[in-house]
């Protein structure tokens, strides 16, 4: 089973996300304290971060998309929604890129909170992969036994 889990945190002074990879698992936590002009700002350097050194992937109409896909390089990107009123999050899909619109007026627990369940609904579409020490993981994997 895939999982991408964001989670608010009190982190170091001047850290305002970070993140962490296992099998099946992409933690990512973002200072509680941020501001959404902050944590957006930050996120998408960590996602940048992300993409560019864990094994995550993108199946896109049976085409695999990776950070070095030459047409349509995967990102993701997080901005302050233009929206009015703004829903707290909102996620958009398409070949390469997943958009993140977030309130301007987002707490990060909130935010938190709303962006997993806009990420379960993603990563329920089987259209994304892990690339684990060799093996492929998907929704359908089983779950990592815990230690």
């Amino acid at each position: 089973m895939l999982r991408a889990v964001y989670e608010a945190a009190d982190l170091d002074a001047g850290v305002i996300s970070d993140w962490r990879e296992d099998r099946g698992l992409l933690q990512i936590r973002v200072d509680r304290h941020a501001k959404p002009e902050e944590f957006t700002k930050a996120l998408n350097g960590t996602l940048a971060d992300i993409l560019e050194r864990a094994h995550w992937y993108q199946v896109w109409k049976g085409e695999v998309i990776s950070i070095t896909s030459p047409s349509s390089p995967l990102r993701v990107q997080f901005k302050i929604s233009d929206f009015s009123p703004a829903p707290l999050v909102d996620m958009r899909e398409r070949k390469g890129l997943v958009t993140v619109n977030v309130s301007p007026e987002a707490l990060v627990d909130e935010f938190v909170q709303a962006l997993n369940a806009a990420v379960g609904e993603l990563l329920a579409g089987g259209q994304w992969f892990q690339h684990w020490e060799g093996e492929i993981v998907t929704m359908d994997s089983p779950e990592a036994a815990l230690v």
